[in-house]
């Protein structure tokens, strides 16, 4: 094969992360041999993670599902045979119209962000759930707690741009291991550095990032919004404030400031287990330099009081007027800038006059285990999972499981491997990956458009998300013309005229128009146009108009039994459940795991790489505890969503955490989780668990 015969076709990373890669990929004979960065793209410049740099891995994976499958052995047991397109779909819409002519709103999808594309996640997808009127899905489990709490005082899902972070002078990072999981902001942010920016880190973990930061806070979880109101106090009682932009760019200032002044550093610090003059020093560097600026990330909103410690942050900002400077303000996500026609990929109006109940992901337990009854309304009796691998990611996975066990439960699994939530579908249907098929990116970490062409053919019989979803449209006899939208339709309809699609066909990205300093002279997409401090619309919903910090449902100190906070933030090598079976990943990540602090371990008996149980009321995690600085004490960190079944007993770390939800957003607390953990000699004696080793390979 000559040089010249290799064709390079550009993509974008589809996977959930602020970056939104773009991607070239080198294809010989119809087969993509390398996946790399397009350096032609300036906010990722050519660089991709350990975890897409090995895509090839994925596409081509030997246990990659390739044919539709049907369940042939007990649910859950894994056992499945092959079956031919044909008698796979049309099954699967006899069942779901016996459902739906009876009860639409007893069928559920379940989907996330398996792909963050607009085309391969809700398009067709949604078209045809609208068109049927199965029961709509609060799509909580990530996000949603930060995101209303943006859209509560900013307006939307809106910040600074990426890009000036490289000319701030400090930069706090706040619930972010942004080398793991943000690596090109991490770029910037060591340019900044260079250039003579201090760095600070907030985060009850020592992650590798904040080995690399000037200094560390290693806060207590769930304690954020008593560190930010402390940070407010410092700024008042020493006057570090931009009373003009105060006086003409935000709303509710006299309310937030008598809350502030409720919160001296001492009382901030007991709260959150930090030393008082961490809490002086930050709010000094913050008071007094410019630009100034906070990259804060998702791990922070994940607990009981994740959204008024969002708002609480997002504050920060207007009262130094940091936004007036490119370089200052902050960035959570992005998303919010990007003029999507959302109604025009997923119609909604397919619903007509209907008003379908939603259900939320993050209680998917309880909603599957749920009987039924006249304010909940039917029990589930269908679900369709595609993009989403719920039996890992969900949390309380005891309750996940035996609602996936129902008997009675009709389940269709879209995927490309054999996941836990796989294990427990009836069918499962062959989907296409990112290299396979044509979508349309938006990012929540810079402010490009991308698109992604399809590279290769679809790999055995594997389909399109929205291939599939169109053959259920046509056999359940859904004719509207809106079915036929081809992808690359769908790709030209999700930006409209906000981007010159011809623009995308050519160089595969490009920009949105956005001032440098978007809010330099307010202009929030608020209903007042301010920085809204206090927020009618919490107001007018019975809840609390300004940020407070609320202690986490399951309070450090509560429960004698369990005197052990747990969080449980990504594997470096891993994307939530994703890449855990690309085998080069695994190895470097070797095995689930338990950070413990030394000084609990020796209470414990506990030695580095021992056997150990963590448990609560809910359930028991086995897994080898790894004793270093990176836990503070009174905090252990259950690193990565592994599959399941790739457990010591086929259990993950969210058999530990709850599906008691946040205070804005309906979305789940991971972080917000007591537990113990005690040595197990006896389990580390039998090894790990055969069946589940039987399982994996079957």
């Amino acid at each position: 094969m000559t040089e010249s015969a290799a064709e390079v076709v550009r993509g974008a990373c589809p996977h959930d992360c602020p970056d939104t890669c773009a991607l070239l990929t080198t294809v010989e004979n119809g087969r993509a041999i390398k996946v790399q960065g397009n350096p032609a793209h300036p906010m990722t410049d050519g660089v991709l993670c350990a975890k897409v740099s090995r895509y090839t891995e994925r596409t081509y994976h030997p246990e990659r599902i390739l044919t539709p499958l049907r369940r042939t052995g007990p649910k859950g047991s894994g056992q499945f045979e092959p079956v031919g397109w044909d008698e796979a779909l049309d099954d699967i819409a006899r069942r779901l119209q016996v459902i739906a002519t009876r009860e639409p709103q007893a069928i559920l999808p379940y989907s996330y962000a398996g792909t963050m594309g607009l085309v391969q996640g809700e398009s067709i997808s949604a078209r045809f759930f609208h068109r049927l009127g199965a029961s709509l899905l609060d799509r909580t489990i990530c996000a949603s707690a930060g995101a209303e709490a943006l859209t509560q005082t900013l307006g939307n899902k809106v910040g600074m741009k990426v890009q000036f972070f490289a000319e701030s002078k400090l930069i706090v990072i706040w619930g972010s291991n942004s080398i793991g999981s943000n690596l090109h902001f991490w770029r910037i942010a060591q340019e900044a550095k260079r250039n003579g920016a201090r760095l600070v880190c907030i985060d009850p973990r020592k992650s590798e990032t904040a080995d690399k930061c000037h200094e560390h806070i290693a806060l207590l979880p769930g304690t954020d919004a008593a560190l930010a109101l402390a940070l407010m106090h410092e700024l008042i009682v020493h006057g570090w404030l931009d009373q003009d932009y105060i006086d003409r760019y935000t709303l509710g200032w006299d309310g937030l400031r008598a809350r502030a002044l409720q919160w001296p550093p001492e009382r901030a610090a007991e709260v959150c287990g930090v030393p008082v003059e961490q809490i002086r020093r930050l709010a000094r560097d913050w008071g007094t330099t410019q630009p100034a600026a906070i990259r804060l990330n998702y791990g922070m909103q994940r607990v009981r009081g994740g959204g008024n410690a969002v708002r609480a942050i997002a504050c920060l900002p207007a009262l130094t007027g940091a936004w007036r400077h490119p370089a200052g303000g902050l960035l959570m996500s992005s998303s919010g800038h990007f003029p999507v026609r959302r109604a025009a990929l997923q119609r909604p109006d397919l619903l007509g006059q209907r008003r379908p109940r939603t259900l939320n992901m993050s209680t998917i337990g309880d909603v599957l285990t749920h009987p039924g009854d006249a304010e909940f309304g039917p029990p589930v009796q269908a679900l369709i999972v595609y993009n989403s691998n719920p039996v890992a990611v969900a949390p309380h996975s005891a309750r996940v499981v035996q609602g996936f066990g129902r008997e009675d439960l009709f389940t269709v699994v879209l995927e490309h491997f054999q996941t836990d939530t796989a294990d427990w579908a009836d069918y499962i249907l062959p989907a296409t990956t990112q290299l396979e098929h044509w979508d349309i990116h938006t990012t929540y970490g810079h402010t490009d458009v991308l698109l992604n062409r399809p590279a290769i053919a679809p790999v055995g019989q594997a389909r399109t998300n929205t291939d599939i979803f169109r053959a259920l449209a046509a056999r359940m006899g859904f004719d509207e013309p809106c079915f036929s939208d081809t992808d690359e339709q769908l790709c030209r309809m999700a930006i409209g005229d906000a981007q010159d699609f011809e623009v995308l066909l050519e160089h595969g990205f490009a920009s949105l128009p956005l001032p440098d300093a978007p809010f330099a002279e307010g202009n929030f997409p608020t209903p007042s146009g301010r920085c809204e401090f206090f927020s009618q619309r919490l107001a007018d919903m019975g809840l609390d108009g300004l940020p407070d910090h609320l202690p986490n449902h399951e309070v450090p100190g509560s429960d004698p039994r369990y005197p052990l906070a747990m969080i449980s933030p990504p594997a470096r090598n891993f994307l939530n459940s994703t890449f855990v079976n690309v085998q080069s990943l695994r190895d470097i990540e070797t095995e689930p795991v338990l950070e413990m602090h030394p000084e609990d371990a020796a209470q414990r008996g506990i030695l580095d790489g021992a056997v150990v149980r963590v448990f609560n009321d809910r359930g028991t995690y086995h897994c080898k505890a790894r004793l270093n600085q990176r836990a503070r004490p009174g905090v252990v960190n259950g690193l990565g969503i592994w599959w399941r079944k790739l457990g010591l007993n086929g259990t993950n770390v969210n058999e530990l955490t709850s599906q008691h939800l946040t205070d804005l957003g309906r979305a789940p607390v991971f972080y917000d989780c007591l537990v113990e953990v005690a040595l197990d000699t006896a389990f580390a004696a039998q090894g790990t668990n055969p069946q589940a080793q039987e399982t994996h390979h079957a």
